[in-house]
């Protein structure tokens, strides 16, 4: 994927949706959990070492599994690499769980399906598109929809 470094830099310094200092173990072989600051932004999971300011690298939660492990602990992994796992310890299962589900609501596609199931509930309750109003086109409104056979 290609992005701009200095605009993810500016992203990770956005206010976050979630974020704690816990254990993080990359993909690597041989790698050891170690403590990081875990920054939810948007759609991407920023880590930091603890003691500085800039990320030491950041996911992009499209296409990606989150799974719960082991006590405390869940992984990420991606459709493309599904051996390639990163994977969080956690203090608690309560804080455990509070991040699988956060992560998954992070999703492009998640927030795409959410706004087509609203959409079509207040279609029904109201009678109205509710995107009429902006002016969105017919064809922009066909793309949020469900593909009709």
């Amino acid at each position: 994927m290609r992005y701009n470094e200095r605009e993810l830099l500016s992203l990770s310094r956005q206010p976050a949706e979630k974020a704690a200092e816990i254990f993080m173990r990359a993909p690597k072989k041989g790698s050891v959990p170690k403590k990081r600051l875990v920054k939810l932004v948007v759609n991407f999971l920023f880590y930091f070492r603890t003691d500085e300011a800039e990320p030491m690298g950041a996911l992009l939660l499209e296409h990606c599994r989150i799974t719960k492990g082991e006590e405390n602990v869940f992984s990420i992994s991606f459709i493309e690499e599904p051996d390639r796992k990163y994977s969080f310890e956690c203090d608690s299962e309560e804080q455990c769980q509070e991040w699988i589900e956060a992560l998954r609501r992070a999703s492009y596609e998640f927030m795409r399906r959410s706004l087509i199931f609203y959409r079509n509930e207040i279609q029904k309750m109201t009678g109205k598109d509710p995107l009429e109003q902006y002016g969105i086109s017919e064809e922009a409104r066909f793309q949020l929809g469900t593909r009709k056979q």
